[in-house]
């Protein structure tokens, strides 16, 4: 359920963000751990191939994959705090608590993005971590991405 969600949501914000060619995006090398999998493992993306659970060690180090996808239309950069709204915040269903990581003072909802967003985001921790990203939100310290 959460990861219809999650795609009904990047479905939903394509078209609200203006594309960026790739010719203006730094892909970057393919010197990750995960380089060359045929998913695109840089958090700088969202959509359908980004892989589950990704990690700033790998920004711009799967190049290949994420220009790939890219191209194909399957993922996306992140939006900026610009693109966001704070009004947004009032419209999300920020879930439960469940989430290992919840009440740490940091989102570990991958539905987002920002200074507090969490560095390693999960699946499996979209709606799990309410209090801490709902917060965040409304403070305009985090986003959808």
């Amino acid at each position: 359920m959460a990861r219809i969600f999650f795609l009904a949501l990047f479905s939903a914000s394509l078209l609200n963000v203006s594309a960026a060619s790739a010719q203006s995006i730094k892909f970057g090398d393919d010197n990750g751990d995960y380089a060359l999998d045929s998913e695109c493992d840089d958090p700088r993306f969202v959509g359908w191939g980004v892989a589950t659970s990704t990690s700033e060690e790998n920004i711009m180090h799967d190049a290949s994959d994420c220009q790939k996808l890219f191209n194909l239309g399957q993922i996306r950069l992140n939006r900026t705090k610009e693109q966001s709204n704070v009004s947004e915040c009032a419209m999300i269903n920020f879930g439960d608590n469940s989430s290992e990581w919840a009440r740490d003072n940091e989102c570990d909802d991958p539905r987002f993005t920002g200074g507090r967003a969490d560095d390693i985001l999960n699946f499996e921790d979209i709606g799990a971590d309410a209090d801490d990203c709902q917060l965040l939100c409304r403070n305009g310290t985090i986003w959808l991405r």
